[in-house]
C-alpha cells in the first residue's frame, strides 16, 4: 500500500508540474533591458545604493544571434512574432519523437526538466538578444595566433577522444562535464534550465548567486583594484561601481583552461562589462559588452531582461560525471587492451 501511495504521489507531482508549464507566449513578460517607466524611481538600500535584491529569471526563447529565417528584421510584428515563437517552441521541444535535433529519443532529459520560461519571447519581440552589431550576430573571428590554434586543436582532440569513448585522462572531459564551470560565469546567457539568479547586497559588496552549479560572484563595489594577473579565477575577477542607478561590473583575469571564457575566446584578452539596471519593480535590464581583439573583429553587446520570480533556488548537485570519471577511463583502457588483443 505504501509503495502504491508513493507512486500515486509521484504521478500527481508530475501532473502538477506539467500543468504549470505555460502555453506559447509572446507578450506578458516585463519590459526588455533598457525599457521601463522613465518616471519610476528604483528603491534604495538602507545605505543608499540602488536595490537590486531578489530572485530573477533570464529564461527566454529569443536567441542570442538573429537567425536567417527572420530576413534580417531586428523586431517582429505581432503576427510574425507568434509564428516565430511557435517555431522556436517546436525546435526546443524535448518531447518530440520525430527524429529532429531536439527530440528526446537519445537525450537524458525530457521537457519535464526544462525551464518553461525559455519558451517565451522578450516583450519587445526582438529577433536576437544581441543588439550591437545591428545585424544581431557575433562579429567575425580574427585569425588565431599559432599558440591559440595549437590550444584549440588540443582541446578539439580531447573532445573527440571523449566522444569516442577513449579519454586519456580526466582532463579530456570538458569543464561542464567535470562540473567545474558552466553558464555560471559571465556573460549570463539563457539556456535550457536553471536560468535563475539571486542578488544580495551589503555595504561595499554585491553578490550574484547563480543556480547553475550554485556559484556566487562576491563583487566589491568599494573602488578596490583588480587582483593581480598571477591569481586567475574560474569566474574571472570582477570589480563593480555605480553609475547612477546602474551597477557596472568589469571582469577580466580568467583562468586559461579551455572553455572558461565564452566560446573559447582568449582568456588573456577577454573582458566583459555588465550593466544591471532596475527598470521597474519586476525587471532588471541586464546588458553586457564583450571585448576580445584576439578573438573577434569588434566588441559586441547583448541585452536580456531579468524578470522577478517567486521561484526559489535549488541546490544544483552536479556530480554524475565526477562519479563516472572512473568508468569512462576504465572503459577506455579496456578498449585499448581489446584492440591490442589482450
Amino acid at each position: 500500500m505504501a509503495h502504491r501511495f508513493a507512486i500515486l504521489i509521484g504521478m500527481l507531482a508530475v501532473v502538477a508540474a506539467i500543468a504549470q508549464i505555460p502555453p506559447l507566449q509572446v507578450a506578458g513578460q516585463s519590459p526588455a533591458a533598457g525599457e521601463g517607466d522613465p518616471d519610476w524611481t528604483p528603491p534604495r538600500t538602507d545605505w543608499g545604493d540602488p536595490d537590486l535584491q531578489g530572485i530573477w529569471t533570464s529564461g527566454t526563447s529569443t536567441p542570442l544571434e538573429r537567425p536567417d529565417s527572420v530576413g534580417g528584421n531586428a523586431a517582429l510584428t505581432d503576427e510574425e512574432a507568434a509564428d516565430f515563437a511557435e517555431g522556436r517552441v517546436f525546435d526546443l521541444d524535448r518531447d518530440r519523437r520525430d527524429g529532429g535535433n531536439a527530440a528526446d529519443v537519445n537525450r537524458a532529459y525530457n521537457e519535464h526538466w526544462m525551464d518553461a520560461n525559455r519558451l517565451r519571447l522578450t516583450d519587445d519581440q526582438r529577433t536576437s538578444l544581441i543588439v550591437d552589431p545591428p545585424d544581431g550576430r557575433i562579429p567575425p573571428l580574427v585569425a588565431l595566433s599559432p599558440e591559440r590554434q595549437r590550444r584549440q586543436d588540443a582541446a578539439a582532440a580531447a573532445t573527440a577522444r571523449f566522444r569516442d569513448g577513449m579519454p586519456l585522462s580526466y582532463r579530456d572531459f570538458s569543464l561542464p562535464v567535470r562540473c567545474v564551470v558552466r553558464t555560471d560565469r559571465p556573460p549570463y546567457i539563457p539556456t535550457i534550465y536553471n536560468n535563475t539568479q539571486q542578488i544580495f547586497q551589503s555595504p561595499g559588496y554585491v553578490v550574484i548567486l547563480v543556480e547553475m552549479i550554485h556559484s556566487a560572484r562576491i563583487i566589491p563595489v568599494d573602488g578596490r583594484p583588480h587582483l593581480g594577473p598571477t591569481l586567475p579565477q574560474w569566474l574571472g575577477d570582477t570589480r563593480g561601481h555605480w553609475e547612477g542607478d546602474s551597477l557596472v561590473l568589469e571582469t577580466t583575469n580568467f583562468r586559461t583552461d579551455p572553455g572558461v571564457t565564452f566560446r573559447n575566446s582568449n582568456p588573456e584578452t577577454f573582458k566583459i562589462v555588465e550593466r544591471l539596471t532596475r527598470v521597474d519593480a519586476d525587471t532588471i535590464g541586464y546588458e553586457f559588452t564583450v571585448e576580445d581583439p584576439a578573438t573577434w573583429s569588434r566588441p559586441w553587446t547583448a541585452m536580456i531582461p531579468w524578470n522577478k520570480t517567486d521561484d526559489q533556488l535549488y541546490e544544483y548537485a552536479c556530480h554524475e560525471d565526477n562519479y563516472d570519471a572512473v568508468h569512462f577511463l576504465t572503459g577506455a583502457r579496456r578498449r585499448e587492451q581489446q584492440a591490442e588483443g589482450n
